[in-house]
């Protein structure tokens, strides 16, 4: 058994997110772990960049209402205690509405270790008109 240290809080990079987020690393895993979770932040109106995952991502939601969007459009909500699955190579974004704070739990995986794709896939940022659309409250 191990305790893990904890590592100081982290600003989310401006070239993955619109606004200002905070993350916690929670378990950055070593071989043969490929666990990755992180405790997101999220201040009003901020949100993550268009991204995927190779393996996919879980978002667990904590406080707030997160907002999560697919390329088709739509933009749903996930209130507390609501947890969301992302399946491998779906792009997609994730991020507070504009007035509340919003966090959650990221969960992913690495690549396997003879997969040389990057675990996360950083694309566009979203426009306001993207954050801004309809939303949906369960898919």
């Amino acid at each position: 058994m191990e305790f893990v240290k904890p590592r100081p809080t982290g600003k989310g990079p401006a070239n993955w997110f619109n606004g200002d987020v905070w993350f916690d690393v929670i378990q950055a895993g070593t071989e043969p772990s490929r666990l990755r979770a992180n405790m997101v932040r999220f201040a009003p109106g901020a949100r993550t960049a268009w991204h995927h995952h190779v393996v996919g991502q879980t978002l667990h939601v904590v406080a707030g209402i997160a907002l999560i969007g697919t390329r088709d459009g739509t933009v749903y909500e996930a209130h507390p205690g609501e947890t969301v699955t992302c399946p491998p190579g779906e792009e997609h974004w994730h991020g507070a509405t504009e007035d509340r704070f919003m966090q959650h739990l990221a969960l992913w995986e690495g690549g396997a270790p003879d997969d040389d794709r990057p675990e996360t896939t950083w694309l566009e940022h979203v426009t306001d008109e993207q954050y801004r659309s309809p939303r949906t409250r369960s898919r």
